[in-house]
């Protein structure tokens, strides 16, 4: 138990469970995507703005630092201290679409991707569109006044920011938008709103500031405070809400912000133009701005080498020898086709005259345009992701007026020549002249920290002797906060010293960040690349596995599951085996029990990690004797197994259930919770035999392998309906398509419930009868192989290509197969109003949820997909273990469509549908299910 008295006291204050100060807990939330790393006293999770007031007014009082984490994609530093740390991602997700769509209210939790994606149905976006929109949060957008790759500075947060919610520095709250909100600042902080003023008059009275102000700002700026607001606006209380924007936590806490939204045109046309060289690109970017395009983004040499190691790189650069190279990814956006064409008809007859080493030519197609922004918006974290194992890579971010970024590129790679940070690169948004360039190396010794200080002094020089800025849009940050005055001047310095003082007098707010007296802050608390396990190494810690995450807001996020692994690591290095046994211990339940090994992180993971993979091994490392002898038996018996399982929940489904639940429950407190699964009265009785229920023609006569899901043999079905396999067979029975189900199906298994788990030798041998039987089905390959499950299907073709068979085999998802081969054949169905479905992991890994969401539309009128949906959890029997992780997984999906309440509920995987009646009150059935009872009811 603690003895800090600060942390007692928020425990008073705020509850104990939302005061965390495990060793687990505080390294899993210090790290972010910076090259920094600081330790807090303890995690508080803020579940509102009174909340974190509360927080303020005792550290405070305390004198105790605090910081603020969300999303965790900052570069700079801004958001590691070692004092309290308050987590703003849980809880504040809130997204209101206001004005049909021209503003939209937004807590700091809620994502970039989630807000444009409730605002897109108006035809509207947020302005910053930075390329971390899939994890950066609205917190860090407004901290660090986020632009991207095509707002530039017209559309950056500080311009459509209409109005916040702040919880100043000692607790006092202050909403911009009321009407007396001057007057209120006033009354409540007089000393701050009497400073403001002061400056703003003393800024505009000297001409040399109001100058320096108007020049640096006319580019992107995040440099320092947004001293802009004192010229910009009138009243203290505008000012201040304008210097809160790019104050990375040093000011106060924005609650809410309420955006001025920008139109999201639908048209849009993209080209990827190489160069011979650096200078060629930069130099020909003058005439490309005057075309009036929406982006212009850069990648050097060492860039594209990088992206012609992703899966099938776009744009040519596949099989372009590079050398010297250099691309411009350049994209024209308008409101219709007209006026589209027009743009890009102009910039097409400025082609010919460009010294272009291939030829180039626009496209509007979607999957083209979208496989172009991919090696765009991938390349900080694939590039990073390619680092040499045990270094760090850092990544800096500057601008300097367009015609000069040609001289200060050549420059630039001259410095890393000169202070031999080899394989270092250029890219970033070269319509504004803001690129960003990223070095790696050991920065933590004493060499490393040397020659980082020797490149940054020049990289300073280099920068404003072009007269530029030292960060156009990642923020101060730690990195670039004992250069602020270099580029301000002494005048401006001190006036954002009074700001600070004014906002922060105790100067609790992020100390160290963005303004230091210290000299060498950029050299200090640099984070330590551990190497860890092969399958998680290159992890950069970017976050953007975070959002799709079902442990998220349980126990740990994919990027928090590998730091941990680093930490421990860490430890035990450095002899500290006592840190090292309790970031282990922790981790069993944390890491490894509530991990739901979907996959998913793998589909948001810019180097495609799959955190699943080390859970999976962990769990076979972990492997008690006894389980793994069951479950190998299990694997040689499965069709008794599973008869045996149906015949159990049949059992409990008659008995009495405070019977059943006292056995049970005595059962998990004897073997363990994640041994024996719970019982719960919703949980259906057990299905029927596969083979029993099998309608099956013969191999040679067949259109298709069908191996009906183990899930269906299981649990039965939902309601009185037929149940998956039968209804599966009755469709394409109307569709007069041909079947062949193997003898021994009850037999066979995808092989996932041992993956999962990580019993190995009972997968190998469910692996051999499972190749062996669909070589013989289908033909040594000449049929297709169909499964009605999606998981079942994305578990087939992973245990069919592990074997490295040498006959190529086909495996269709069942919604997949239906789509093409039965739903034309069965003419127009009955409709229900409405239909809210559930994709699945499985069926996004598959890509299979078109076809869920077209034979959802041929039985519903309306078909709801939740925006807030993901992964369910359930996992086989992981939302049986642990029903919290299903619980926390689909709390937001579940209130979502609670509200839309719609007249039928289906997935695609019998277990999910199980987790989502669960979570929903709402009965979940087979989309199959659904599809058949359509057609049994014309």
């Amino acid at each position: 138990m603690t003895t800090d008295p600060l942390i007692e006291r928020l425990r008073d204050l705020l509850g104990h469970d939302a005061v965390r100060d495990r060793a687990i807990d505080v390294h899993a939330v210090a790290h972010d995507a910076s090259h920094y790393l600081l330790l807090p006293r303890a995690v508080v999770v803020a579940e509102d703005e009174d909340a974190v007031a509360r927080v303020l007014a005792a550290a405070n009082e305390a004198g105790a630092p605090v910081s603020f984490r969300s999303g965790g994609t900052s570069l700079s530093g801004q958001a590691s201290a070692d004092g309290v740390q308050i987590d703003t991602r849980r809880s504040f997700r809130r997204i209101t679409v206001e004005d049909d769509g021209a503003t939209v209210r937004v807590q700091p939790g809620a994502t970039v991707r989630q807000v444009n994606a409730r605002l897109a149905r108006h035809g509207r976006k947020l302005g910053p569109d930075p390329a971390s929109e899939i994890a950066c949060t609205i917190g860090g957008v407004v901290a660090n006044n986020s632009s991207g790759m095509s707002c530039g500075t017209e559309r950056n947060t500080y311009r459509t920011i209409a109005s916040m919610r702040i919880v100043l520095a000692d607790g006092t709250a202050l909403d911009t938008a009321a009407p007396d909100a001057d007057e209120r600042l006033r009354t409540a902080r007089p000393e701050l709103h009497s400073t403001l003023l002061a400056l703003r008059d003393r800024v505009r009275a000297d001409d040399a500031s109001v100058e320096t102000i108007r020049r640096l700002f006319s580019i992107k700026n995040t440099m320092g405070y947004g001293v802009n607001a004192l010229l910009d606006f009138d009243r203290p209380v505008d000012i201040l809400a304008h210097l809160l924007v790019g104050s990375e936590g040093t000011l106060g806490f924005v609650a809410e912000a309420v955006f001025r939204t920008v139109p999201a045109h639908p048209r849009a046309s993209t080209a990827l133009l190489i160069f011979p060289t650096l200078r060629a690109a930069t130099e020909a970017l003058p005439a490309l701005v005057a075309t009036d395009p929406a982006a212009i983004e850069l990648m050097d040499a060492a860039s594209l080498r990088v992206a012609q190691t992703t899966p099938d790189p776009a744009g040519g650069i596949a099989d372009l020898t590079v050398d010297a190279h250099t691309a411009l990814l350049v994209e024209y956006q308008e409101p219709d086709e007209e006026t589209l064409a027009a743009r890009v008809a102009t910039a097409e007859m400025l082609l010919p005259s460009l010294p272009l080493t291939i030829g180039a030519a626009f496209t509007s197609d979607p999957s083209t345009r979208a496989g172009l922004w991919q090696i765009r918006k991938g390349l900080y974290t694939t590039i990073a992701g390619a680092r040499p194992s045990g270094t760090t890579a850092l990544l800096e971010d500057i601008a300097v007026p367009v015609e000069r970024l040609a001289d200060t590129c050549s420059a630039l790679t001259d410095l890393f020549a000169v202070h031999g940070y080899e394989g270092s690169v250029v890219f970033g948004h070269a319509k504004d002249g803001n690129i960003h360039f990223m070095i790696t190396d050991r920065f933590d010794t004493p060499e490393g920290k040397e020659r980082l200080a020797r490149f940054t002094d020049d990289m300073v020089d280099l920068v404003l002797g072009q007269g530029g800025v030292l960060k156009a849009e990642h923020g101060t940050g730690r990195a670039m906060a004992p250069f602020v005055r270099r580029q301000y001047g002494d005048d401006l310095y001190a006036v954002m010293q009074e700001i600070k003082q004014a906002c922060d007098p105790a100067g609790i707010l992020n100390p160290g960040v963005l303004l230091s007296g210290d000299d060498e802050a950029h050299l200090r608390d640099i984070k330590v690349a551990v190497q860890v396990e092969e399958e998680v190494d290159r992890c950069v810690e970017c976050g953007y596995c975070e959002p799709v995450c079902p442990s998220r807001d349980l126990t740990l996020t994919p990027r928090q599951r590998i730091v941990v692994r680093r930490a421990a690591a860490q430890a035990r290095e450095d002899g500290d085996d006592t840190l090292a046994a309790e970031l282990d211990q922790a981790y069993r339940y944390d890491g490894i029990d509530t991990c739901a090994v979907d996959g998913m992180c793998q589909t948001a993971c810019p180097v495609l990690i799959n955190t699943g993979d080390l859970v999976r091994r962990l769990r076979a490392e972990q492997t008690k004797a006894p389980a793994a002898a069951v479950w190998n038996t299990a694997a040689g018996h499965w069709g008794t197994t599973t008869r045996a399982a149906a015949a159990a929940l049949s059992v409990a489904k008659a008995m009495p259930a405070p019977l059943v639940t006292a056995a049970n429950t005595a059962a998990r407190a004897v073997l363990g919770a994640d041994t024996i699964p719970l019982w719960t009265e919703d949980l259906p009785g057990g299905g029927t035999r596969r083979g029993s229920v099998a309608v099956s023609s013969p191999a040679a006569g067949a259109d298709a392998v069908y191996l009906p899901s183990c899930q269906s043999a299981m649990f039965g079905p939902a309601g009185d309906g037929p149940g998956l396999q039968r209804s599966f067979q009755d469709l394409c029975a109307d569709a007069g398509v041909v079947l062949h189900i193997p003898e021994d199906i009850d037999s066979l298994c995808c092989g996932t419930p041992w993956s999962s788990k990580g019993y190995r030798p009972g997968k190998a041998r469910m692996q051999e009868r499972v190749v062996a039987a669909v070589l013989t089905a289908s033909r040594d390959g000449e049929l297709p192989v169909v499964c009605d499950a999606s998981s079942c299907t994305e578990g087939f073709i992973g245990l069919l290509r592990d074997a490295e068979t040498s006959v190529p085999l086909r495996i269709v998802d069942g919604v997949e197969f239906l789509r093409d081969r039965v739903l034309p054949a069965l003419g127009d169905l009955p409709k229900a109003a409405s239909l809210s479905v559930h994709p699945t992991c499985s069926s996004t890994h598959l890509g299979s949820t078109p076809a869920l969401l077209e034979l959802a539309g041929a039985v519903a009128e309306t078909v709801h997909v939740p925006e807030s949906w993901g992964c369910c959890a359930f996992a086989g029997d992981r939302g049986m273990l642990h029903p919290e992780l299903t619980a926390s997984a689909t709390a937001q999906e579940a209130a979502e469509v609670r509200a839309a309440d719609a007249e039928l509920h289906a997935s695609c995987n019998r277990a999910c549908e199980l987790g989502m009646s669960r979570a929903t009150d709402r009965p979940y059935r087979g989309i199959i299910e659904v599809l058949a009872a359509a057609s049994a009811a014309r």
